[in-house]
């Protein structure tokens, strides 16, 4: 994944349907093998079969592109002398400009919608005439890639095709009461799926491990990289911190939970910097809240998160990126644990693999949230903005992250 400006290639696969030569190579073979065989009409029968289809022409011609018309109008005049009129119908829709319905691409189609500085070029080789089912074939292929050639999107179309396909859950609902009212405690939650290509994901997860790896050979800042020991199921996930050191409970130096000021971690390496500007520029994050930090969690099979509100140390909405494998998320005013590693609560729904989970408002502040043990190696990315004053003493801000251009 580029930076915000550069956005990613979008693969479009342009290919042509045969069944319209399919269609006209049939009945010509059908009549040909009549004809030498002698099962033709008797004179009376055929003139009165001629009239109807003479009546018919119109329709038979109608939609079909201009090679077909050419090949259908002369095998129709060889049945019988009866039938010149075909000539005349067939020139005439091949005059036509435009191609058949059933070979028509929808890469064609945009061009001849979009490209009308093309349209003489496509009249002219819309009129060639082909006699042979092959050469048709041909020629509407050259006139597809001509077509991919003209048409060549650039990094800021590509980019808003793929932002348009994004999908943008909003309507979360769970109700509870909430000190003697009715209160809708999921209301600010979002989940945000097709922001990331697989590519991209595999490559975010490629940077985490290899993080990991230098963690484990102590190249990164002592508090960046952590690994507790396991000391019962579902802890001890790895995390990894960059822009400030988050204590995530009472330490035995007597810190609180919070963003440790004194302390020192690593900066967000240039791959979370791009896919923080990807969130705010595809609007899943507000540009007024741009993240400044971010938590990667590394978790193996059975490990959890136990219920919590995220500390306001952080600025609301933040967000976290799923990958790697689904998993389950519960919420809820009250959460109870059921056993190691499953909790028990009024909502729960499913995070997608690369999908973009947004927590503001209530999703934020009056539900709790946690992760039951999960069935899978997975990786999350959470990224936040920290309260100005609680960064860490000595921080800068980064101007690469300021005035981050939005898509319309």
């Amino acid at each position: 994944m580029g930076e915000a400006g550069r956005p990613d290639e979008v693969m479009e696969d342009l290919s042509a349907p045969l069944e319209c030569y399919a269609a006209v190579a049939r009945i010509g073979k059908d009549w040909s093998e009549a004809r030498r065989s002698g099962e033709i009409f008797a004179d009376n029968a055929l003139s009165q079969a001629m009239k109807i289809l003479a009546g018919a022409l119109p329709a038979v011609f109608e939609d079909l592109c201009p090679s077909c018309c050419q090949i259908l109008s002369t095998r129709l005049s060889g049945i019988a002398t009866g039938l010149e009129l075909a000539e005349v119908i067939g020139r005439k829709y091949a005059s036509v400009d435009g191609a058949c319905t059933m070979h028509r691409t929808a890469k064609v189609q945009k061009e001849e919608e979009n490209c009308e500085e093309d349209e003489e070029d496509e009249e002219d080789e819309e009129g060639e005439e082909c006699s042979e089912t092959q050469s048709v074939m041909s020629g509407s292929a050259s006139i597809s890639q001509r077509a991919a050639q003209k048409k060549v999107l650039t990094p800021q179309e590509r980019e808003h095709i793929r932002y348009l396909q994004v999908v943008r859950k909003k309507d979360f609902v769970c109700m509870e009461w909430i000190k003697g009212m009715r209160v809708n405690i999921l209301q600010g939650l979002e989940l945000h799926t097709n922001i990331f290509s697989a590519a991209e994901q595999s490559r975010l997860l490629d940077m985490v491990f290899e993080l990991e790896l230098k963690g484990q050979r102590n190249e990164l800042k002592e508090r960046t990289y952590s690994a507790p020991r396991k000391w019962m199921q579902g802890k001890g996930r790895v995390t990894l911190q960059f822009g400030c050191c988050y204590n995530y409970s009472h330490d035995k130096f007597g810190n609180t939970p919070g963003i440790l000021q004194d302390e020192e971690v690593d900066p967000l390496p240039p791959l979370l910097k791009s896919t923080i500007k990807r969130l705010v520029r595809w609007h899943v994050l507000p540009p007024t809240c741009v993240p400044d930090s971010c938590i990667v969690n590394i978790y193996e099979t059975g490990d959890c998160i136990p219920p919590h509100i995220d500390h306001h140390d952080f600025l609301r909405p933040f967000c976290t990126v799923s990958l790697l494998s689904q998993c389950s998320i519960v919420f809820g005013s009250s959460l109870s644990v059921a056993a190691p590693g499953e909790f028990d609560g009024s909502f729960s729904t499913q995070l997608p693999v690369g999908s973009v989970l947004v927590l503001n408002d209530n999703g934020a502040d009056v539900a709790k949230h946690c992760i039951p043990a999960v069935p899978s190696k997975r990786v999350s990315l959470t990224f936040r903005k920290m309260d100005p004053r609680k960064r860490p003493y000595g921080y800068r801000s980064d101007r690469s992250m300021e005035r981050i251009p939005l898509l319309d």
